[in-house]
């Protein structure tokens, strides 16, 4: 049995401790949503619990309590008034965790923290996108892909309010984990919560129908192009050798006389030839690798020496 184990000391002293954690419940309080590891993103998940009772206590003794744990001053009035009123209804689970796979460097594992029912909610965008697909699976049951992107996402305001008051024993037409799931990003909402979900789940829904369309347009498009390059090309070679396009048939040119293939796009941030960092280690600024790239081996500094003394040996001669 262990006594006297009441937190994780995350192998910090009680100081060091403390002001890491209270940097972690500022930083949340200010974007709402921070990336840390695991442990860390428990214990600040447990102080921000506490602050945000504070919060909603709103006397002089919790304002004097909060304004000695955060570290700017500035988020007082953020912590009284706007998460005051968010979790008002609220009785408690202020926080979120979700597991963010394991860090690169010690494979620490990592986690995202953020406050429930933020601008950015990440239950919120996973259970829009899992009504959307919910939604869009029964209706291609009985509708082409051409319809439903012509008549847009109807009635998606209807199974919204009608899921949100169902129980699980009962069947609807979401699955049971999706509509359990939607109960919960909807239970302490307010009135235009179901109004924005519905939004969402018909944008996802078109997106779903579009991005394929598209592609399929743009293949389509391709193939077309290479059929009637290849038209041409077999059209030149039926032609009597004199009068035949060298350019298209062959004779020295590079790359001429064969069929056009599809060009192998760079992928976004990849570095071109002729640059020495990619889009995204320029967009890291300072925090991005800034390692420089081997030298030419006629510009290393021993190739310059050596040529340097072999001038001097001739110039003696």
């Amino acid at each position: 049995m262990k006594h006297g184990v009441a937190f994780r000391k995350l192998s910090r002293t009680t100081s060091h401790r403390m002001l890491m954690l209270r940097n972690l419940v500022t930083s949340l309080f200010e974007h709402e949503q921070i990336k840390t590891t695991l442990p860390k993103a428990k214990e600040a998940a447990r102080m921000a619990e506490k602050i945000i009772t504070l919060g909603k206590r709103g006397d002089q003794a919790a304002h004097a309590r909060a304004s000695a744990l955060l570290l700017k001053p500035d988020l007082l009035p953020k912590l009284f008034t706007t998460f005051a009123k968010r979790y008002a209804l609220r009785p408690g689970g202020y926080t979120r965790i979700h597991k963010f796979g394991n860090r690169p460097g010690d494979h620490a594992p990592q986690a995202v923290l953020e406050l429930v029912d933020n601008p950015r909610d990440l239950r919120w965008e996973i259970t829009s996108r899992a009504v959307g697909w919910d939604l869009l699976r029964q209706k291609l049951k009985s509708k082409k892909p051409v319809a439903i992107i012509n008549a847009g996402a109807e009635n998606t305001l209807d199974v919204i309010s009608t899921e949100r008051n169902l129980t699980q024993s009962e069947s609807g037409r979401l699955r049971p984990m999706t509509r359990w799931n939607l109960q919960k990003v909807l239970r302490f909402r307010d009135g235009a919560a179901p109004l924005l979900m519905s939004q969402k789940v018909g944008d996802y829904m078109d997106h779903l129908l579009a991005t394929p369309v598209v592609f399929r347009d743009v293949e389509k498009e391709e193939r077309d192009a290479v059929t009637s390059r290849r038209r041409v090309i077999e059209a030149e070679r039926k032609k009597p050798e004199g009068e035949q396009d060298r350019s298209l048939v062959g004779f020295g040119a590079p790359g001429a006389g064969k069929y056009p293939t599809r060009q192998m796009r760079p992928s976004p941030g990849q570095a071109l030839p002729g640059e020495t960092r990619g889009a995204l280690d320029l967009a890291r600024g300072a925090l991005g690798d800034r390692k420089a790239r081997p030298l030419p081996k006629t510009l290393t500094p021993t190739y310059l020496l050596s040529r340097r003394r072999h001038q001097k040996v001739a110039e003696n001669v």
